[in-house]
């Protein structure tokens, strides 16, 4: 991993990774990092007992790897989740 990171991209990529159905390849289409950077990332800037919950609870997870979701859930997004503009929730 090369590219270097401010605080607020840091902060929204390890919020992307934490999201159950949002897909390592939604982080990499945003941000340009992969999922072995994204691992990375996630155990420089944790603590090792929530890296390995984290690592536990991602491990071969439908939603997280596009590849093993279901045709219906090809989405980066839920159809529910309100927009999201620059790390800020616009307003309808």
């Amino acid at each position: 991993m090369e590219k270097e990171f401010t605080e607020r991209e840091l902060d929204r990529i390890i919020e992307m990774a934490w999201e159950d159905r949002t897909p390592f390849e939604a982080i990499e289409f945003q941000f340009g990092v992969t999922e072995s950077d994204v691992i990375k990332i996630m155990q420089k800037e944790m603590k090792p007992s929530s890296f390995r919950m984290w690592r536990k609870r991602v491990q071969g997870r439908a939603t997280k790897h596009r590849k093993l979701r279901k045709n219906s859930m090809k989405k980066f997004k839920s159809s529910r989740q309100k927009q999201i503009t620059h790390n800020k929730i616009s307003k309808r």
